[in-house]
């Protein structure tokens, strides 16, 4: 990159904020939900090396960002992505290429609303797979409950074929995070309704932190129960 680009970059004044909200409370809640699952598979697999952020501006140029600052609907970012091999202990409020070692989310997931699907479906997947290479792009439609998954090859994204065995139909492997992403009916935030989560290789659902510290808790007390069942006994 040449000094008179790294200079127009450090001269620029980013957004993070466009100001838009979300489309609906269920995408607030569920790209809250996939942010967790993602840090918490990592968490049990002890990796700190990465981030999981979501609705968040990516910078990859100075065009790009110039045409962000002037209120041109150029990009906004995705809903939620995951980069590999980073520093995820520092606060970013947007992903910045250029101060991120070139590096580009190694997956995307877009949450599709009436609003974004054309460009979901579009524009944001020509730039994720010509501009950002980004090897995984998902999109799930909450209306029609249909996920749909791309992967990088030879240059051009390809779908991923939907596994069929009994219980797991449906759900898409992810490579990158080395999961099953896929469909789970239940209660969050106070809302029922169908959500896309992550499965171990062998079916489990990968628990969101506060999930894992119940069960965690749950275990502790069944564990204390036995033992004081073992103590009575005696």
């Amino acid at each position: 990159m040449s000094q008179d680009i790294l200079k127009a970059i450090e001269e620029l004044d980013l957004v993070y904020d466009d100001g838009e909200p979300l489309d609906s409370n269920w995408h607030r809640i569920q790209m809250t939900l996939l942010i967790d699952v993602i840090s918490q598979a990592m968490a049990e697999r002890q990796k700190a090396d990465f981030f999981a952020g979501g609705d968040m501006f990516v910078y990859y140029s100075v065009e790009q960002a110039q045409s962000v600052r002037e209120k041109h609907p150029y990009f906004r970012g995705p809903d939620v992505f995951f980069v590999a091999d980073v520093d995820g202990r520092c606060d970013r409020k947007a992903w910045v290429v250029w101060k991120e070692k070139g590096r580009y989310p190694d997956l995307i997931v877009e949450l599709l609303s009436p609003s974004t699907a054309r460009v979901d479906r579009t524009t944001k997947k020509a730039l994720y797979e010509q501009t950002f290479r980004t090897p995984e792009y998902f999109l799930y439609d909450p209306e029609t409950q249909a996920l749909e998954g791309f992967r990088l090859l030879d240059g051009a994204y390809q779908p991923i074929k939907a596994d069929r065995h009994p219980g797991r139909e449906g759900r898409l492997w992810s490579g990158q995070l080395g999961l099953w992403l896929g469909r789970w009916q239940g209660r969050r935030a106070n809302l029922d309704s169908t959500w896309l989560r992550l499965y171990e290789s062998d079916g489990r659902l990968i628990p969101t932190p506060e999930e894992a510290e119940r069960q965690r808790a749950d275990a502790a007390e069944a564990e204390l129960a036995q033992l004081r069942a073992r103590l009575s006994g005696g």
